[in-house]
């Protein structure tokens, strides 16, 4: 016998929480959309840290694997394998422009030459093929997959948490820049969906689906899909007093204003310094500072756009171990990029072959972590 929809196997109602909504199980509670990019940018910043293409490797190694256990099938899901794709673009990218327009690297083991372009004074620094060494090709490869590495972690984010229920999680002022950013950033995976809809059902009827001709047919009812949603997203904003605020005095509007333009700024400041070796001393003070402010301004910004959360997602005791992993990641590698350098830059003049460090990767496999803490197949 099958129980019905709502209800327990043994025929009763589920029991509800003291507000009224059903209690869902801890293991299929999705885990908050903040924690996975908090996880990802810190893997992101654990890729700044290091040129070793082992430890790299091992990073995107890392990312997949939380990807493949815990991404859903939404559309936003399918962001993955594109940012994949764009970093090994980036890499081929870098790798080109070493070999046109070549390095300064005093290379020895020269592969060829290339014919070398003669450029006037001004654009002295700047050199148009010549030798190509191996020594070049090595520091492009090093720099572009550190590049690729920091790409494709921002795409596990992607993939990984629900653009709608990140929006919700944005403080108010934040909410219609968070509106504008959620459709943009949906609209690339819906239209992939329904070009492969349409070419799937296209191959159903026997109809061709490549070339020129499938192209046409196929694009004029993608354009008219996405009108479509564009209308009914319209309708559904203006029912929902998109872009209505509330009356505040010009005080606190310009204090606002003042507070998160200074605390943005701020925040800049610092990361800069923390990125510098000059500006070490100042670089933690003015960041934490900045970041106050910030805090500070989005806080009375929000009085403008007052609006309720329908079951706001929670930060649970997950969501900071999965956050804490990736933490842990980027602060053992910055850690060890100051107590072992040799081993996460591996030299290029003279030329060395990379190894892969014990404890620096150890402390990339911490990232694994979200794989067993996060509920596989995570509901969308």
């Amino acid at each position: 016998m099958r129980a019905e929809p709502g209800r327990r196997g043994d025929g009763r109602a589920p029991r509800l929480a003291p507000g009224g909504a059903a209690r869902l199980p801890s293991a299929a509670t999705p885990l908050h959309p903040g924690a996975w990019w908090l996880w990802a940018l810190s893997l992101g910043v654990a890729a700044t840290r290091t040129t070793n293409p082992l430890l790299l490797a091992l990073l995107i190694a890392t990312s997949a694997f939380v990807v493949a256990a815990c991404r859903t099938d939404a559309p936003w899901a399918r962001a993955y394998s594109a940012f994949v794709k764009l970093g090994l673009a980036v890499l081929l990218v870098r790798l080109a422009f070493a070999v046109t327009l070549g390095s300064p690297l005093p290379g020895t083991h020269v592969i060829a030459t290339l014919p070398e372009l003669p450029l006037p004074d001004w654009a002295q620094g700047i050199r148009l093929g010549g030798r190509v060494t191996v020594e070049t090709l090595v520091f492009a490869f090093y720099d572009g997959l550190k590049i690729a590495t920091l790409l494709i972690c921002v795409g596990a984010a992607n993939a990984l948490a629900n653009p709608s229920r990140l929006l919700k999680t944005l403080p108010g002022a934040l909410y219609e820049m968070g509106v504008a950013v959620v459709v943009a950033m949906t609209f690339a995976p819906n239209l992939i969906a329904d070009v492969q809809r349409l070419r799937a059902a296209r191959r159903l009827r026997g109809r061709p689906d490549h070339g020129l001709r499938g192209l046409l047919q196929v694009g004029l009812p993608v354009l008219e899909g996405a009108l479509e949603r564009s209308v009914a997203l319209a309708a559904a904003m203006d029912a929902r007093g998109y872009g209505r605020t509330a009356a505040v005095p010009a005080p606190v509007r310009r204090t606002t204003a003042a507070l998160t333009l200074g605390g943005l700024l701020g925040i800049c400041a610092g990361t800069y310094g923390l990125l510098t070796a000059e500006g070490g001393t100042y670089g933690l003070p003015v960041l934490l500072a900045g970041v106050a402010a910030a805090l500070v301004g989005l806080r009375l910004g929000g009085r403008r756009t007052p609006r309720t959360r329908y079951r706001p997602d929670r930060w649970t005791a997950r969501a900071w171990l999965v956050a804490g992993s990736g933490a842990a990641v980027a602060a053992l590698l910055a850690l060890a990029a100051v107590r072992d350098p040799a081993a996460l830059h591996p030299g290029v003049i003279p030329l060395t072959a990379p190894t892969l460090p014990l404890w620096p990767a150890a402390a990339v496999l911490v990232g694994l972590l979200p794989a067993f803490l996060a509920p596989h197949k995570e509901p969308s």
